[in-house]
């Protein structure tokens, strides 16, 4: 491989006091210094993505889009080579703006592989299943692996502790999501 992969760690959540912080965070440690890849945080507060009311579906809009945020969140996404979802789980489903931003671009996920890390009352099993079903109208590749947080059994004394099998896999889906792109 002669050029490094970029991979987008993306964080979904936007609200005051969000966990999903420290797990994206987390994954940014573990992923540090991987070789052959650089991993690049899409934090979506960063990006202030309008709710999708344009004239042209962004699927047809050939990455030229009205809104200035979502052009810059279009770049940002386009840059990406591969992606990890950062995801929480709301009402037994993805969270509303992050799935916004997803709908908001069109050819910037198309083919691309992504895996996916949620946290949860439990685990964020059912927001992963949902968004599997999402992308793959971008013809992405989903990791099968994946890593599901307890915002109860990973945690302790208030601090994100996960536990050393959250930790390998981890480690597995990286590797998973790597070998996708090597």
């Amino acid at each position: 491989m002669s050029e490094k992969k970029t991979i987008g760690v993306f964080l979904g959540s936007v609200r005051e006091g969000r966990f999903g912080e420290v797990v994206a965070n987390w994954v940014m440690e573990k992923a540090h210094n991987r070789e052959g890849f650089e991993y690049t945080l899409l934090d979506l507060r960063e990006f202030d993505v309008p709710h999708l009311v344009a004239t042209v579906p962004p699927g047809a809009a050939n990455k030229q889009y009205e809104d200035p945020a979502v052009t810059r969140w279009s770049q940002a996404v386009d840059a990406c080579d591969g992606y990890i979802f950062v995801t929480p789980e709301y009402n037994h489903s993805v969270p509303g703006t992050m799935k916004n931003a997803v709908d908001s671009l069109g050819a910037e996920w198309r083919g691309k592989p992504v895996a996916f890390v949620g946290y949860g009352a439990d685990s964020a099993i059912r927001a992963v299943e949902h968004w599997r079903v999402i992308v793959a109208n971008f013809s992405m590749f989903d990791i099968r692996n994946q890593v599901a947080l307890s915002i109860f059994d990973d945690v302790k004394d208030g601090a994100f502790a996960p536990r050393d099998v959250k930790v390998e896999s981890l480690e597995t889906v990286l590797g998973d999501i790597e070998q996708q792109l090597s």
